[in-house]
């Protein structure tokens, strides 16, 4: 029976807000992976691009998804980028349902245009277009590992959250 719950989306979607929530609602352990890699690597997630690149942060990710997912009763909050690795979704999928949380374009432009810093995959002088073409390449992907879909687009957290909830309780491999 599975006991974790992990979302997965681009950037801005609202994983780290629905995931606090969530892990509350269903007395799980928050955690979320960027922070983890942070901690890991004993820098910021924008030092790890800028100085290691992006092939070793995703070999970090690589190593910190493996740790967390041999755990249980967690709600894990998933870099956007963590589809692009087959192999953590596979580790992820052993003991977690996988959320896929959405949301359009324009609004995830909304939400990260205050952290500019924070993104390094945004650094481009037309962000909603970068936006639109990371979403295109990742959106198989993140459908492909995908039990649960989500549109957050119009949605506040508590919605958000309440679908989780809602979509959980109708699988039977689930544990609440």
């Amino acid at each position: 029976m599975k006991t974790n719950v992990a979302l997965i989306g681009f950037m801005g979607v609202g994983k780290t807000a629905v995931g606090e929530t969530l892990a509350k609602k269903l007395n799980k352990e928050f955690v979320e992976l960027d922070s983890l890699i942070e901690r890991k690597a004993g820098k910021s997630i924008t030092e790890i691009f800028e100085q290691d690149g992006e092939i070793a942060f995703r070999e970090l990710e690589i190593e910190v998804t493996k740790e967390v997912a041999k755990s249980k009763n967690l709600v894990i909050a998933c870099g956007g980028g963590i589809v692009l690795n087959k192999i953590n979704i596979d580790r992820l999928r052993n003991e977690s349902r996988i959320v896929y949380l959405t949301a359009s374009p324009g609004i995830i432009l909304r939400r990260t245009s205050n952290d500019g810093e924070e993104r390094p995959l945004l650094k481009a002088p037309d962000r909603i277009l970068k936006i639109r073409e990371l979403l295109k390449f990742r959106k198989p992907f993140y459908q492909r590992a995908a039990d649960i879909k989500i549109n957050t687009s119009k949605l506040d957290i508590v919605s958000v959250t309440e679908q989780i909830i809602s979509k959980l309780k109708q699988n039977e491999n689930f544990n609440l």
